[in-house]
């Protein structure tokens, strides 16, 4: 039988956790984080390391890793959100490579800072595989490929079919693209972890405690109202919820499952030996990692976006997405037919209208904010808290000068309009991706839907 929901498999095996102690009333801090996932837990980490006179407090309406830090795909990787080019154009070559080297070494930062803290999140540096798997596909990969070369800060490497063969059996791959500068992790295990370091520090944690608005100075919550000198938002998909912040961030659904440890005949088959965290070229992506356990999570986007920008309470997904994700499942990995899919879940992400993670800090309001990662999140938000960080505390470091910091998006449409939109795109691309299936020829349909999206 399957679990569909109870927030994420990575909770499975140690279960949900316990609240910590709510807000009990007015307080004071010099930093106040909104948000106890990846993004505010490494803020306040590094914060508290860097001045351990702050006095710091998290405010998280569930509990730490409730959203997306404790329910992603596990990619430690070294994604810039919404690729390079668009950065070539307002800060020139040199800084875009720094920004890209700098993902590279936050790889290791985040493995590191684990090992010191005794964090053990199942870290198995394998790199990126990026696999094309019809004729189309393989287009865009050789296209990526061409691409990458001219970035090599990045290590990519294309691979032929016999080659990703030997890495991995993968059914139909015709070539694919590794870069090794990635990791597979648990993410419950790391956002546990990471809390309680952050409390070892003297950071104080309330859970348990909406907050429903934020303001210069101030956080103002359901139990009482916190003033402090910053006010960092931290919330990525949950953004919306807050007042006057429904139309920042879109929180985008993301659905995953997991299978049963497999046993040791079907690895024979699949290989997968180095753990490689792995996705496709499709327009509506996959993206799968081996567990420490021989499971395979694997995820896609299922239905998109929910309208007015709701977003779920337990992590439940639709039947049709755990179908459309075993069905995946199976076609990558004949061998798992007959395999159980053991849990299924959903979760949010932070989408920005050009699709591009920014983080940033007004000093005159003492406002500061970092997200909308788009799904690339466990490595970019080691970065960001590291980036917030110099923002109060060392104005003009080499992290200030990123090309994501400070930068101004507009915001998205208001409803119908990005319900439509978001249905639209996403439909598009399915219809992408079962034209090529079907020919082998690339469609036009996704790079329109790209250009209108925003995202071309």
């Amino acid at each position: 039988m399957t679990i569909n929901g109870n927030v994420s498999f990575w909770f499975a095996a140690d279960g949900l956790p316990g609240q910590r102690t709510p807000l009990s009333g007015d307080t004071t801090a010099d930093v106040a984080i909104v948000g106890a996932g990846y993004t505010g837990l490494w803020t306040a980490y590094y914060l508290k390391q860097a001045d351990p006179s702050l006095n710091i407090v998290v405010l998280e309406s569930r509990f730490a890793g409730f959203g997306a830090s404790g329910r992603n795909g596990g990619w430690l990787t070294n994604s810039i959100t919404g690729g390079r080019e668009q950065y070539l154009k307002t800060h020139g070559r040199k800084i875009v490579g720094r920004f890209q080297e700098l993902l590279n070494e936050t790889v290791d930062e985040v493995i590191n800072i684990a090992s010191a803290e005794g964090i053990d999140a199942h870290f198995h540096k394998g790199g990126e595989l990026n696999v094309a798997r019809n004729q189309a596909q393989l287009v865009r990969l050789r296209a990526a490929a061409q691409a990458e070369s001219l970035w090599p800060e990045a290590g990519t490497q294309y691979l032929d079919a016999g080659q990703t063969a030997q890495r991995i059996n993968i059914s139909g791959a015709l070539g694919s693209i590794h870069q090794p500068q990635a990791a597979r992790i648990h993410p419950a295990k790391l956002v546990r972890g990471l809390a309680q370091a952050c409390e070892a520090l003297g950071v104080r944690i309330y859970e348990g405690t909406t907050v429903t608005e934020i303001a210069p100075r101030k956080a103002i919550t359901t139990y009482g109202t916190v003033e402090a000198t910053y006010i960092l938002r931290a919330t990525e998909g949950f953004t919306a919820h807050l007042k006057g912040a429904h139309r920042e961030w879109l929180p985008m659904n993301s659905s995953m499952i997991a299978t049963e440890p497999l046993s040791a005949q079907i690895w024979e088959q699949i290989g997968w030996g180095e753990r490689d965290v792995v996705g496709d070229m499709a327009h509506a992506y996959m993206y799968a990692q081996r567990t420490q356990d021989d499971r395979i999570t694997l995820g896609g986007r299922g239905v998109p976006y929910r309208y007015g920008s709701q977003t779920d309470t337990d992590g439940a997904t639709q039947r049709r997405t755990i179908k459309l994700l075993t069905d995946i499942l199976h076609e990558m990995f004949p061998a798992t037919r007959d395999a159980a899919i053991a849990h299924a879940w959903a979760g949010v992400l932070g989408v920005p209208r050009d699709w591009k993670a920014t983080v940033g800090l007004d000093p005159e309001t003492g406002l500061g904010w970092a997200g909308g990662y788009v799904g690339t999140g466990v490595t970019a938000t080691n970065l960001a808290g590291r980036t917030l960080r110099d923002l109060i505390l060392e104005p003009g470091s080499e992290l200030t000068q990123m090309p994501w910091v400070n930068r101004k998006v507009r915001r998205w449409e208001i409803e119908p309009a990005r319900w439509i939109a978001v249905q639209g795109l996403y439909k598009a691309y399915g219809i992408a991706d079962a034209t090529e299936k079907a020919s082998g020829k690339s469609s036009r349909i996704a790079g329109l839907a790209d250009l209108i999206s925003g995202r071309g």
